[in-house]
This record gives C-alpha cells, structure tokens and sequence, in this order.
C-alpha cells in the first residue's frame, strides 16, 4: 500500500513539474521593428541630382543600448521608474534599429544613397548626418516623446547644419500601438533631416541653424 501511494506521489510530481515547464514556455518573445513599410505611391524629393548620405551611428542613453522595449511604468507611483520588458524586444539592438530605420528613411525620402552600404563615390560630395537622441520616453497607453538631434555636414566643407526637433506622439494600449507611435516619431525626424538636408544642400551660408 505504501508503494503505491509513492509511485503516485510520484507521477503527480511528474505531471506537476511538465504543467510548470509549460506554463514557463506559454510567454513567447515578440520582436519589433522600426523601418515602416514603404508607402506604394510615394516618389523621391529630388531628382535633379543624386545625393550621397551617410549616417553615423545613432548616440544615445545608455540604459535604451539594448534589444529590450524600455518603458516608463504608467501606473508606478514614482515617475523614476522604468521597465525593461525582456519579452518585448526590437530585432536588433534599438541603437542599430534606429540607425537602419532612419538610413532608409531618409535615403528613400530623399532618392539618395547610403554609402555605408553601397560605398563611397570619389567624384561626389557625401552628407555626413550625425544623429542623437537626446530624450526619449515611451508610455504604454499613454504616448511616446523623443528628442532628437542633429549636424549635417558635407565633405570637402567645413560648413554643417545643427537641429533639433521634439515630437510627442499618443498612443493606444498595447506594445504594438507603443511601437506604431515610436515608428511615427522616426517618420517626423526623417522629414525634419531630409528637409533639413535640402535646405543645407541648396544655401550652405543660410543654413546654419534651425530649431523644430
């Protein structure tokens, strides 16, 4: 009789720890991107010439140099709070992701070419644009605020181009939406540099400074 209440002790332990295991692998990690689907109508902003771009690698906070979603907790008492969301996470590290996402927006916004991929011409000038996010919080249900920064200068010049442009957007429940308004605050940056770049590209002298 004691056998056999330890042989089903036993089997319960058994199907107790493989219920646990199964439990521990039902929280799948979800993976995110920021480079947006290219709209289907869309055309180049110039087509008189061809532009040459090459954006450095994005500089920001440390503690956003990782794969994970950072967020600010909405319902935490202390708005110091921050939550490293480890099955939330971008396809690569949010520093590379913001520098592919705003490469190819630009270069598409623009017509232009990314020399970092497609090598550096000798008989063409090269925009350097150097990129930093200054300021970025991300509020799950709430909105998404981003700082960003940035000098564009031409090789062969010794003139560049300083900008700033803080952009809020809102946004709905959910790490999808989250990330949608992430994607939204690239957009508007990429329009900001590109805009920026053209005016820069067509008065060097004029060009100087701006404030978005």
């Amino acid at each position: 009789m004691h056998a056999t209440t330890s042989s089903k002790s036993t089997r319960f332990c058994g199907i107790a720890a493989a219920l646990l295991l199964a439990g521990c692998a039902s929280a799948p990690t979800h993976f995110y991107t920021l480079s947006a689907p290219l709209p289907t109508t869309s055309a180049p902003a110039a087509q008189d010439a061809r532009i040459f771009i090459e954006v450095v690698p994005i500089a920001m906070p440390e503690r956003l140099v990782r794969p994970q979603l950072v967020v600010r907790s909405a319902g935490s008492a202390s708005s110091a709070r921050v939550d490293i969301l480890e099955q939330e996470r971008w396809s690569s590290s949010f520093n590379n992701e913001l520098r592919d996402a705003l490469a190819n927006g630009i270069a598409n916004r623009l017509g232009a070419t990314d020399v970092s991929r497609n090598g550096r011409p000798t008989d063409q000038p090269v925009y350097r644009i150097a990129i930093e996010l200054r300021q970025f919080d991300a509020v799950p249900g709430q909105q998404v605020q981003a700082t960003y920064g940035w000098t564009i200068s031409r090789s062969g010049s010794s003139r560049s181009s300083a900008c700033q442009l803080s952009v809020t957007e809102a946004v709905a429940p959910g790490i999808d939406a989250l990330v949608l308004g992430v994607q939204r605050t690239v957009a508007d940056a990429v329009n900001g540099i590109a805009a920026n770049l053209m005016a820069f590209k067509a008065n060097p002298a004029t060009a100087a400074a701006c404030q978005g």
